[in-house]
């Protein structure tokens, strides 16, 4: 790893961390200037396309699914850091599939089933943009379901 601050080809490792079960923390010390820096090691595996319901094929983006659980649970007793576990769980259960394509409608179809067992006010939320109910009686389907 060379040294962000002066270049120096040689580091060395202080501490490694886990910090997820695809990223992992290093604490390095540089050789040279002997400055302190943190970098972090992911699993880059290959992408899986998600197949929207227009055709529209796309890779898979975590930041794009944690946006939309962080809009779910926004005013909800849900951490960040809660939902990031949430995302990584939803992709590790995408990446067992074993299956370049996948649709859209599964990647939904899992988000909500892990909303409505960690919060049913954000499941509705999300229901209700996922499902694009176009009259109340649809809605009220989904909230009489929670009963």
């Amino acid at each position: 790893m060379i040294c962000p601050f002066c270049s120096h080809p040689h580091t060395r490792v202080l501490e490694t961390r886990d910090t997820s079960p695809e990223k992992t923390r290093r604490r390095r010390e540089c050789g040279k200037c002997k400055k302190r820096f943190t970098t972090y090691e992911q699993i880059e595996l290959t992408s899986t396309i998600v197949v929207k319901k227009s055709g529209v094929k796309e890779s898979f983006d975590h930041d794009k699914l944690v946006k939309s659980l962080g809009i779910a649970c926004r005013k909800r007793p849900i951490s960040e850091r809660r939902i990031e576990e949430i995302a990584n769980d939803i992709e590790s259960e995408l990446r067992s599939m074993n299956k370049k394509e996948i649709p859209s409608r599964q990647v939904g179809e899992l988000v909500m089933k892990r909303l409505k067992q960690e919060d049913r006010v954000a499941y509705v939320r999300y229901a209700s943009v996922y499902k694009e109910f176009e009259d109340v009686e649809s809605f009220e389907e989904v909230l009489s379901s929670l009963q």
